[in-house]
């Protein structure tokens, strides 16, 4: 040091074990998930930060050290609930962006365009067979006419066809609606056979990527972008892990580039 006094001013460096594992704790949950940090969090790595940015420069000043020993114990603390509120909210959005009604439970699946349904009407053998929903989310049944299908799970669906026909010239109808075929599911970028696929129950990203041929030379294999049906958004997922497909979802993989 210029006067002599190593402890007038050190190296802005982080000594405290606390800090750096909070500081580790945090760079390690952002890769590890690789999310897009909201407000909240984003308010919690800049004070963070500033905290430990505010620790590093430790002066000689024996006052000054008597009154920083003081806060010690508080500083720590609010370091370290920072740092848990942070990861926290990393992992409920993470959770948050997987969880979605699985395609394997039947009666809580959400219809959409282009799934399949399988409908028996009992005694009216001229209404039963199946049907596609249209582009529109709707339906055509004869004698019930268009029903809104999309949006509705397949109990919600045989109440509203009931009630059709019922209007009609069907007396105390008996509807069962199944669901016959998934819609499909899209995958394109670097695959070697881009294009629309039929979904099956438990599919996952690296089973959709197999579907299409495999990976070409190209591709990028740590991560993909996943748009869920019904949503305009794409999500930036890893695949150091089983990634759930829903029908009518849109996989790219992209291309790396080093």
């Amino acid at each position: 040091m210029a006067n002599g006094n190593p402890d007038l001013h050190r190296d802005r460096r982080i000594n405290d074990p606390l800090l750096v594992m909070c500081a580790y704790a945090l760079c390690d949950a952002r890769a590890r998930f690789r999310i897009r940090w909201n407000s909240r969090i984003t308010f919690f790595r800049l004070v963070f930060l500033s905290m430990i940015d505010g620790c590093t420069c430790i002066h000689g000043d024996a006052a000054m050290q008597q009154r920083s020993s003081s806060a010690g114990l508080t500083l720590h603390f609010l370091v370290f609930v920072l740092a848990i509120a942070g990861i926290s909210a990393g992992l409920s959005v993470h959770a948050s962006a997987q969880t979605r009604p699985s395609a394997s439970s039947a009666e809580s699946y959400i219809l959409g365009p282009n799934d399949r349904i399988r409908l028996k009407v009992y005694g009216e053998s001229d209404i039963t067979g199946e049907y596609e929903i249209d582009n529109g989310g709707q339906v055509s049944i004869p004698l019930a006419g268009h029903i809104k299908a999309a949006g509705a799970t397949t109990r919600q669906l045989e109440k509203s066809i009931a009630s059709a026909l019922a209007k009609g010239i069907v007396r105390d109808p008996r509807v069962n609606v199944e669901i016959a075929q998934y819609r499909p599911y899209y995958i394109l970028g670097e695959v070697k056979k881009s294009g629309e696929y039929p979904y099956r129950n438990g599919l996952t990203v690296m089973d959709a990527v197999a579907s299409a041929g495999g990976f070409t030379y190209r591709a990028n294999e740590n991560k993909v972008y996943l748009r869920r049906a019904g949503t305009g958004t794409e999500e930036i997922l890893p695949l150091d892990a089983p990634v759930p497909v829903f029908p009518g979802d849109n996989i790219r993989i992209p291309e790396r580039y080093f």
